[in-house]
C-alpha cells in the first residue's frame, strides 16, 4: 500500500502561482507513473498532468504553458507548479500513482481556490 500526501493548496488571486507537492510513502517511487488530477464541484475528475518514471510528461490542453509537473525520485515527491492561475482552475487536486495499470493509488486531495 502506498500513501500519497498532497500539500501546497490554498487561496490565490487570478494570475497568481501555487506549487503543489505530493509525497509518497514507498521506496519504489521511481517505478510509478505519477499524475495530478482535479475535480471541480459538479464535474468529473480530469487529468491535469502526468510524468513517467523517466521524466516524460503530458498535459491537458487547458494547462499547457501554465503548469509544470516534475518529480524528485530521491525525495519520493512529485510537484505541480501552477502559474497564471484562473478562476476555472479552482478544484480539489489529487495526486495519483500508477504502476502498469496493476497498482494505483490516490491522495486525499488538496483544495485550490482561485478568486479575487
Amino acid at each position: 500500500q502506498v500513501q500519497l500526501v498532497e500539500s501546497g493548496g490554498g487561496l490565490v488571486q487570478p494570475g497568481g502561482s501555487l506549487r503543489l507537492s505530493c509525497a509518497a510513502s514507498t521506496s519504489q517511487f521511481s517505478i510509478y507513473r505519477m499524475g495530478w488530477y482535479r475535480q471541480a464541484p459538479g464535474k468529473q475528475r480530469e487529468l491535469v498532468a502526468r510524468i513517467t518514471p523517466v521524466g516524460n510528461t503530458n498535459y491537458a490542453d487547458f494547462v499547457k504553458g501554465r503548469f509544470t509537473i516534475s518529480r524528485d525520485n530521491a525525495k519520493n515527491t512529485v510537484y505541480l507548479q501552477m502559474n497564471s492561475l484562473k478562476p476555472e482552475d479552482t478544484a480539489v487536486y489529487y495526486c495519483n500513482a500508477n504502476w502498469g495499470g496493476m497498482q494505483e493509488y490516490w491522495g486525499q486531495g488538496t483544495q485550490v481556490t482561485v478568486s479575487s
